[in-house]
């Protein structure tokens, strides 16, 4: 009884999601109210309900407020950058899909984090007329390189919990990761197809191609670089080169105008992240701060920087932040289910009930425990914050390699935060066409099962 309450938020979640009965806010407000019980047969004696939602709710609303304040930086910077000729519709090429969908928005997702990524990937593919579900599924497509979002505060936090060197923990993260990059070129070409453009054999070898420069650099650049910069410049690399195939500019001098204001982010970004120990506001101890360096801080001052010279920049900052409000609120819904779900208890019980009497075989829930993590939190942050400890004690107990069950953890986790639940919700909410999450997820399910087979046999192998 007590397993089937804890359970009760996500499955019945899952269902009203599934089949489309409650739309994303109204299924998470169920959820929410199925959490309470929840949360009082999990907490210890001598603590109560309202404690724990009087606790955990500031905080939720904390950790909502930074990926709130990153999506609608996003589309602020979006609507500055954005020309004439980009509202005009383009023709759907492969080589454009695959640009903005993978290399371009893994690049901005690696600078930015907090799906923004997709954010963008979504609104140039509304740009050359595909919709639905489609849509959003290829835009998820540049959350492949989740563990180096945001230049890696999730990594950087999991490694701290797991009590392991960063560096030495996303170089093993690196090698699961490149995998599944490389074994998503047949998944990107049916959905291609599914946008109804087909991709010539031609064009899927230099796609292939691609795929395997961002996989190896990926890999290879650990050896050299921080682990923060290494997805920055592995994507970064390869979408120079895909954008230059899929728009080739008439000559040197316009393609560096066009892409002046995405450096001037970047070089932003990357100079904050070398100012030491700067000021921050950090309510609760436990949680990371928001330095006045955050990446939202620098998103929100670039883009009002660019919007200055426009004479249309209010006008265009107005139309952004309304486009902001549905993905904020259920950003916001499901950043507090998570907390709280987390916060009192349940998400552990659960975990710890799914490895309950499995013996040795209980090494294989470290992949689909961690992806879980990530789907329900919705963020690496939180997917790690939530279940880091448990994967280490697990490794422990199983006798593992002290690196494998933290970067295993990591890679699912960051895997599903990538195509969690608030992510989903919250790309349905800004296309605003009537897609379902669910419709979203049948065309995600081969990215998952590659997901679980990939980090399943990374266990094996590395065990």
């Amino acid at each position: 009884m007590t397993l089937a309450l804890q359970a009760a938020p996500l499955v019945v979640l899952l269902v009203l999601l599934a089949t489309g009965r409650a739309g994303p806010l109204a299924a998470c407000g169920i959820a929410l109210a199925l959490a309470i019980p929840a949360i009082a047969v999990t907490i210890p004696e001598g603590i109560s309900v309202p404690e724990i939602l009087l606790r955990e709710s500031p905080r939720a609303v904390f950790l909502a407020l930074q990926p709130i304040a990153v999506v609608a930086g996003g589309l602020l910077f979006h609507a500055a950058v954005m020309q004439a000729r980009d509202a005009a519709p383009r023709q759907p090429t492969p080589a454009r899909i695959f640009a903005v969908a993978l290399p371009m928005g893994a690049f901005l997702e690696s600078v930015t984090g907090f799906a923004v990524g997709a954010v963008f990937a979504l609104s140039a593919l509304r740009g050359m007329g595909i919709g639905g579900a489609v849509a959003i599924a290829l835009a998820m497509q540049s959350q492949v390189m989740v563990p180096w979002g945001a230049l890696g505060p999730g990594s950087a936090l999991g490694a701290v919990l797991a009590d392991v060197p960063a560096q030495e923990m996303v170089a093993l993260v690196a090698r699961p990761n490149a995998a599944w990059i490389l074994a998503l070129a047949p998944v990107i070409w049916w959905l291609q197809s599914r946008a109804c453009v087909k991709v010539p054999a031609r064009e899927k070898a230099m796609q292939a191609l691609m795929l395997a420069a961002m996989a190896g650099l990926l890999v290879a650049l650990h050896a050299v670089l921080p682990f923060e910069t290494v997805g920055l410049v592995a994507s970064g690399i390869v979408a120079v080169w895909a954008l230059w195939r899929s728009d080739r500019p008439q000559d040197l001098r316009s393609a560096l105008h066009a892409s002046r204001p995405y450096l001037l982010l970047t070089a932003c970004l990357l100079a904050a992240r070398l100012a030491p120990h700067p000021p921050a506001f950090r309510p609760f101890p436990e949680l990371p701060g928001i330095p006045i360096t955050h990446v939202a801080v620098v998103l929100w001052l670039v883009a009002f920087g660019l919007l200055a010279m426009h004479t249309d920049g209010l006008s265009r900052a107005a139309t952004a932040l309304r486009r902001a409000k549905r993905p904020a609120a259920a950003m916001l819904l499901y950043v507090l289910l998570g907390r709280w779900i987390a916060g009192s208890g349940v998400a552990q019980a659960l975990a710890q009930a799914l490895i309950e009497g499995k013996g040795a075989l209980a090494a294989y829930a470290v992949v689909p425990m961690g992806f879980l993590g990530g789907v329900i939190t919705g963020s690496n942050v939180g997917g790690n914050a939530a279940l880091m400890p448990i994967q280490v004690a697990l490794g422990r107990e199983l006798g593992l390699p002290r690196l494998l069950a933290p970067a295993l953890h990591n890679f699912a986790g960051a895997a599903g935060a990538g195509m969690s639940i608030a992510a989903t919700a919250m790309l349905c909410a800004l296309l605003a066409d009537g897609t379902r999450p669910v419709q979203v997820w049948r065309l995600m399910l081969p990215s998952m099962a590659l997901v679980m087979l990939i980090g399943t046999l990374a266990l094996i192998l590395l065990e």
